[in-house]
């Protein structure tokens, strides 16, 4: 009886969030997780029935609540962050995508960034560097990791050390234009996740923004 309250109530938010915006599905998504959760505990609680509808109700109204907010949230930096990039975007340099309502990748391509085979940072890597740091200073609440990625030219070993040098370049940039070090991970991809048959479609450094549940 007590599971199948649970599997009932989670197939109503999945349905309820079929064809929703972002900002729409983070809130049910976390509706979703918070009537599991309170459903959990009522029934941990040996309440029976009623006590697991109640903590599922109450568990979905906070979750749903915090959702929402991160939806909105990671949808207002999202636009900030494709406006403070909009000179890079429009010369084919970077791009921003959404992974999901919680979830922004900026990427740029690394000779941007990076001359051939160096983790040096060029100026012009500074001044992208710079306005992604605003953005991200002016939304605190998010995390951040640095995917350092290589083409396939050259040694495993030689393309994630190059990444990964150039992952914690990117990190340092940021670091010194205000961003809190401790809000940023890095990390070498070297040549494992290829994007396009163009080579220099995978030379690239992403910025992988997520949302905390605050």
């Amino acid at each position: 009886m007590n599971k199948l309250i649970i599997v009932l109530i989670a197939g109503l938010f999945i349905f309820s969030c079929a064809g929703a915006s972002k900002q729409q599905t983070g809130t049910g998504v976390g509706a979703l997780g918070g009537a599991a959760a309170g459903a959990a505990v009522g029934a941990a609680t040996g309440g029976g029935p009623w006590r697991i509808l109640t903590g599922a109700a109450i568990g979905a109204l906070a979750g749903g609540v915090t959702g929402n907010l991160v939806g909105k949230y990671m949808d207002d930096q999202d636009r900030a962050l494709q406006n403070a990039m909009s000179s890079s975007i429009a010369q084919n340099q970077a791009y921003v995508t959404r992974a999901n309502e919680q979830t922004i990748i900026a990427t740029f391509k690394s000779e941007v960034l990076f001359d051939s085979g160096s983790s040096i940072m060029k100026a012009g890597g500074y001044r992208e560097m710079d306005r992604v740091a605003k953005v991200l200073n002016d939304y605190p609440n998010t995390t951040l990791h640095v995917e350092g990625h290589t083409d396939e030219v050259g040694s495993e070993q030689k393309n994630i050390l190059l990444s990964e040098v150039r992952a914690n370049a990117v990190k340092n940039a940021l670091v010194q234009k205000g961003v809190a070090p401790g809000r940023i991970m890095t990390i070498g991809m070297g040549k494992c996740c290829p994007v396009s048959s163009d080579p220099a479609a995978n030379r690239r450094v992403n910025l992988v923004i997520t949302g905390n549940q605050q």
